[in-house]
Protein backbone atom coordinates (compact mmCIF):
# COMPACT_ATOMS: atom_id res chain seq x y z
CA UNK A 1 0.00 0.00 0.00
CA UNK A 2 1.10 3.48 -0.78
CA UNK A 3 1.78 6.19 1.59
CA UNK A 4 1.21 9.10 0.10
CA UNK A 5 2.71 12.49 1.09
CA UNK A 6 2.24 15.22 -1.29
CA UNK A 7 -1.20 15.23 -3.11
CA UNK A 8 -2.35 17.50 -5.39
CA UNK A 9 -6.11 16.71 -6.41
CA UNK A 10 -8.14 19.23 -8.95
CA UNK A 11 -11.77 19.45 -8.54
CA UNK A 12 -11.71 19.53 -5.00
CA UNK A 13 -13.93 21.35 -4.06
CA UNK A 14 -16.68 19.31 -3.84
CA UNK A 15 -17.64 15.31 -4.30
CA UNK A 16 -15.67 13.16 -5.62
CA UNK A 17 -13.20 15.51 -5.42
CA UNK A 18 -13.16 16.34 -2.09
CA UNK A 19 -14.29 12.89 -0.63
CA UNK A 20 -10.62 11.74 -1.92
CA UNK A 21 -9.24 14.55 -0.26
CA UNK A 22 -10.46 13.69 3.13
CA UNK A 23 -10.03 10.18 2.75
CA UNK A 24 -5.77 10.91 1.95
CA UNK A 25 -6.36 13.54 4.87
CA UNK A 26 -4.05 12.33 7.60
CA UNK A 27 -1.12 13.62 9.76
CA UNK A 28 2.08 14.41 7.73
CA UNK A 29 0.22 14.24 4.22
CA UNK A 30 0.44 17.88 2.14
CA UNK A 31 -2.61 18.25 0.44
CA UNK A 32 -2.88 21.04 -2.56
CA UNK A 33 -6.91 21.94 -3.07
CA UNK A 34 -7.80 23.08 -6.52
CA UNK A 35 -11.40 23.99 -7.66
CA UNK A 36 -13.02 26.93 -8.74
CA UNK A 37 -14.87 27.57 -5.95
CA UNK A 38 -12.99 29.22 -2.96
CA UNK A 39 -15.37 29.47 -0.26
CA UNK A 40 -16.36 25.49 -1.28
CA UNK A 41 -12.31 25.00 -0.87
CA UNK A 42 -11.60 26.77 2.02
CA UNK A 43 -14.52 23.71 3.61
CA UNK A 44 -12.54 21.27 2.12
CA UNK A 45 -9.05 22.60 3.38
CA UNK A 46 -10.62 22.89 7.25
CA UNK A 47 -11.70 19.61 7.42
CA UNK A 48 -8.68 18.18 5.92
CA UNK A 49 -6.68 20.11 8.08
CA UNK A 50 -8.93 18.74 10.95
CA UNK A 51 -7.35 15.20 10.02
CA UNK A 52 -4.23 16.49 10.74
CA UNK A 53 -3.43 17.23 7.43
CA UNK A 54 -1.57 20.26 5.68
CA UNK A 55 -4.19 21.63 3.21
CA UNK A 56 -3.46 24.35 0.72
CA UNK A 57 -6.05 25.50 -1.45
CA UNK A 58 -6.11 27.41 -4.99
CA UNK A 59 -9.11 28.72 -6.85
CA UNK A 60 -7.57 28.19 -9.80
CA UNK A 61 -9.35 27.70 -13.36
CA UNK A 62 -7.64 24.30 -14.61
CA UNK A 63 -8.21 25.66 -18.38
CA UNK A 64 -5.28 28.39 -17.94
CA UNK A 65 -2.02 26.65 -18.68
CA UNK A 66 0.42 28.92 -17.53
CA UNK A 67 -1.11 29.94 -14.49
CA UNK A 68 -1.32 26.49 -13.60
CA UNK A 69 2.36 25.68 -14.87
CA UNK A 70 3.37 28.38 -11.91
CA UNK A 71 1.01 26.91 -9.03
CA UNK A 72 2.38 23.83 -9.42
CA UNK A 73 5.87 24.35 -10.07
CA UNK A 74 5.67 26.24 -6.08
CA UNK A 75 3.88 23.76 -5.03
CA UNK A 76 6.26 20.75 -5.76
CA UNK A 77 9.03 22.97 -4.99
CA UNK A 78 7.75 23.17 -1.44
CA UNK A 79 7.14 19.83 -0.87
CA UNK A 80 7.76 16.79 -4.08
CA UNK A 81 4.59 15.70 -5.15
CA UNK A 82 4.40 12.16 -5.14
CA UNK A 83 0.48 12.17 -6.21
CA UNK A 84 -1.47 14.18 -8.48
CA UNK A 85 -5.00 13.66 -9.30
CA UNK A 86 -6.74 15.11 -12.27
CA UNK A 87 -10.56 15.54 -11.01
CA UNK A 88 -11.85 18.39 -12.29
CA UNK A 89 -14.78 18.26 -15.23
CA UNK A 90 -17.71 19.50 -16.18
CA UNK A 91 -20.65 18.14 -18.15
CA UNK A 92 -23.20 19.21 -20.57
CA UNK A 93 -25.42 17.29 -22.49
CA UNK A 94 -29.29 17.56 -24.64
CA UNK A 95 -31.09 20.27 -22.33
CA UNK A 96 -34.45 19.48 -21.16
CA UNK A 97 -36.36 20.97 -24.39
CA UNK A 98 -34.62 18.82 -26.42
CA UNK A 99 -31.46 21.18 -27.70
CA UNK A 100 -28.17 19.56 -28.45
CA UNK A 101 -25.85 20.80 -25.94
CA UNK A 102 -23.89 22.63 -29.24
CA UNK A 103 -19.91 23.24 -30.41
CA UNK A 104 -19.11 25.98 -27.33
CA UNK A 105 -20.46 23.10 -24.63
CA UNK A 106 -18.37 20.62 -26.76
CA UNK A 107 -15.52 22.84 -26.94
CA UNK A 108 -15.86 23.84 -22.79
CA UNK A 109 -15.94 20.31 -21.71
CA UNK A 110 -12.76 19.38 -23.69
CA UNK A 111 -10.85 22.32 -22.71
CA UNK A 112 -11.83 21.17 -18.89
CA UNK A 113 -12.13 17.62 -18.80
CA UNK A 114 -8.49 16.60 -21.36
CA UNK A 115 -6.75 19.91 -21.73
CA UNK A 116 -7.33 20.87 -17.88
CA UNK A 117 -6.26 17.36 -17.14
CA UNK A 118 -2.93 17.87 -19.31
CA UNK A 119 -2.12 21.08 -17.73
CA UNK A 120 -2.65 19.73 -14.35
CA UNK A 121 -0.21 16.36 -15.07
CA UNK A 122 2.36 17.67 -17.47
CA UNK A 123 4.07 20.31 -15.51
CA UNK A 124 4.43 17.82 -12.51
CA UNK A 125 5.22 14.36 -14.30
CA UNK A 126 8.81 15.48 -15.72
CA UNK A 127 9.88 15.84 -12.40
CA UNK A 128 8.42 12.99 -10.75
CA UNK A 129 10.28 11.32 -13.90
CA UNK A 130 13.78 12.38 -12.81
CA UNK A 131 13.12 11.63 -8.98
CA UNK A 132 12.11 8.20 -10.34
CA UNK A 133 8.83 7.77 -8.12
CA UNK A 134 5.67 9.36 -8.30
CA UNK A 135 1.88 8.49 -9.00
CA UNK A 136 -0.53 10.15 -11.62
CA UNK A 137 -4.45 9.52 -11.74
CA UNK A 138 -7.06 10.67 -14.20
CA UNK A 139 -10.66 10.60 -13.20
CA UNK A 140 -12.40 9.67 -16.61
CA UNK A 141 -15.67 7.81 -17.10
CA UNK A 142 -17.59 5.11 -18.42
CA UNK A 143 -18.48 7.47 -20.67
CA UNK A 144 -15.17 7.43 -22.00
CA UNK A 145 -15.57 3.59 -23.70
CA UNK A 146 -19.07 4.64 -25.70
CA UNK A 147 -20.00 7.64 -27.03
CA UNK A 148 -23.97 8.96 -26.29
CA UNK A 149 -26.05 10.67 -28.46
CA UNK A 150 -27.28 12.82 -25.74
CA UNK A 151 -23.41 14.33 -24.68
CA UNK A 152 -21.28 13.70 -27.69
CA UNK A 153 -19.02 16.22 -26.16
CA UNK A 154 -18.12 15.14 -23.12
CA UNK A 155 -17.74 11.31 -24.61
CA UNK A 156 -15.11 12.78 -26.19
CA UNK A 157 -13.59 14.46 -23.72
CA UNK A 158 -13.12 11.87 -21.40
CA UNK A 159 -12.31 9.11 -24.15
CA UNK A 160 -9.47 11.34 -24.48
CA UNK A 161 -8.60 11.62 -21.51
CA UNK A 162 -8.55 7.86 -21.04
CA UNK A 163 -6.62 7.04 -24.17
CA UNK A 164 -3.92 10.29 -22.95
CA UNK A 165 -3.79 7.81 -19.66
CA UNK A 166 -2.72 4.98 -21.44
CA UNK A 167 -0.53 6.72 -23.12
CA UNK A 168 1.38 7.84 -20.41
CA UNK A 169 1.45 5.19 -18.18
CA UNK A 170 2.95 2.99 -21.16
CA UNK A 171 5.48 5.96 -21.36
CA UNK A 172 6.20 6.16 -17.82
CA UNK A 173 6.31 3.10 -15.78
CA UNK A 174 10.18 2.01 -17.26
CA UNK A 175 10.94 5.51 -14.97
CA UNK A 176 9.47 4.50 -11.62
CA UNK A 177 5.88 6.25 -12.29
CA UNK A 178 2.74 4.64 -11.97
CA UNK A 179 -0.29 5.98 -13.80
CA UNK A 180 -4.39 5.10 -12.63
CA UNK A 181 -7.18 5.61 -15.06
CA UNK A 182 -10.49 5.86 -13.10
CA UNK A 183 -13.65 5.54 -15.19
CA UNK A 184 -16.86 6.03 -12.70
CA UNK A 185 -20.05 5.51 -13.41
CA UNK A 186 -23.34 7.17 -11.72
CA UNK A 187 -22.18 8.69 -8.13
CA UNK A 188 -23.59 11.89 -6.03
CA UNK A 189 -22.25 15.00 -7.17
CA UNK A 190 -23.49 18.28 -8.04
CA UNK A 191 -23.03 17.58 -11.88
CA UNK A 192 -24.72 14.44 -11.47
CA UNK A 193 -27.89 16.55 -9.62
CA UNK A 194 -28.28 17.89 -12.98
CA UNK A 195 -29.02 15.00 -14.85
CA UNK A 196 -32.13 13.73 -15.84
CA UNK A 197 -33.15 10.12 -16.69
CA UNK A 198 -31.77 6.97 -15.21
CA UNK A 199 -29.14 6.35 -12.70
CA UNK A 200 -28.39 3.09 -12.53
CA UNK A 201 -25.99 1.78 -9.61
CA UNK A 202 -25.33 5.24 -8.61
CA UNK A 203 -23.71 5.38 -5.10
CA UNK A 204 -22.53 8.37 -2.47
CA UNK A 205 -19.56 10.48 -3.37
CA UNK A 206 -18.09 9.06 -0.62
CA UNK A 207 -18.36 5.05 -1.50
CA UNK A 208 -16.82 6.13 -4.80
CA UNK A 209 -13.77 7.90 -3.10
CA UNK A 210 -13.50 4.64 -1.42
CA UNK A 211 -12.73 2.81 -4.56
CA UNK A 212 -10.54 5.48 -5.70
CA UNK A 213 -8.40 5.46 -3.22
CA UNK A 214 -7.76 1.92 -2.70
CA UNK A 215 -6.94 1.71 -6.67
CA UNK A 216 -4.59 4.37 -5.98
CA UNK A 217 -2.56 3.15 -3.06
CA UNK A 218 -2.76 -0.55 -4.91
CA UNK A 219 -0.85 0.74 -7.65
CA UNK A 220 -3.95 -0.35 -9.86
CA UNK A 221 -3.83 0.42 -13.91
CA UNK A 222 -7.43 0.64 -14.19
CA UNK A 223 -10.45 0.98 -12.44
CA UNK A 224 -13.65 1.05 -13.62
CA UNK A 225 -16.97 0.68 -11.42
CA UNK A 226 -19.70 -0.26 -11.50
CA UNK A 227 -18.57 -3.53 -13.17
CA UNK A 228 -21.81 -4.43 -14.97
CA UNK A 229 -21.66 -0.94 -16.62
CA UNK A 230 -18.47 -1.16 -17.15
CA UNK A 231 -18.55 -4.47 -18.73
CA UNK A 232 -21.01 -3.79 -21.41
CA UNK A 233 -19.67 -0.58 -22.35
CA UNK A 234 -15.96 -2.14 -22.86
CA UNK A 235 -17.59 -4.60 -24.94
CA UNK A 236 -19.96 -3.03 -26.65
CA UNK A 237 -17.32 -2.57 -29.72
CA UNK A 238 -17.39 -5.94 -29.92
CA UNK A 239 -21.02 -5.95 -31.31
CA UNK A 240 -22.42 -4.46 -34.48
CA UNK A 241 -22.40 -0.71 -34.19
CA UNK A 242 -25.94 -0.76 -35.52
CA UNK A 243 -27.62 -2.97 -32.32
CA UNK A 244 -25.23 -0.92 -30.12
CA UNK A 245 -26.19 2.29 -31.74
CA UNK A 246 -30.11 1.33 -31.23
CA UNK A 247 -29.26 0.37 -27.29
CA UNK A 248 -28.03 4.04 -26.60
CA UNK A 249 -30.80 5.51 -28.29
CA UNK A 250 -32.81 3.84 -25.68
CA UNK A 251 -30.95 5.68 -22.89
CA UNK A 252 -31.78 9.15 -23.48
CA UNK A 253 -31.27 11.75 -20.55
CA UNK A 254 -31.40 15.45 -20.54
CA UNK A 255 -28.82 17.67 -18.44
CA UNK A 256 -30.23 20.90 -16.73
CA UNK A 257 -29.35 23.89 -16.78
CA UNK A 258 -27.88 25.61 -13.85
Amino acid sequence: MSGFRSVVISGASRGLGAALALRLAAPGVRIGLIGRDAAALAEVAAAAAARGAEPFAAAQDVRDAEAMARLLAGWDAAAPVDLVVANAGIAAGTRPGGAPEGLAAAREQVAVNLLGAMNLVEPLWPAMRARGRGHIGLVASLAAFRGLPDSPGYCASKAGLWAYGEALRAGLRPAGLRVTLVAPGFFDSAMGARWQGPRPFSVSAEAAAEKVERALRRGAARLAFPWPLAWALRLSPLLPAAWVDGMVRRMAFRIRED
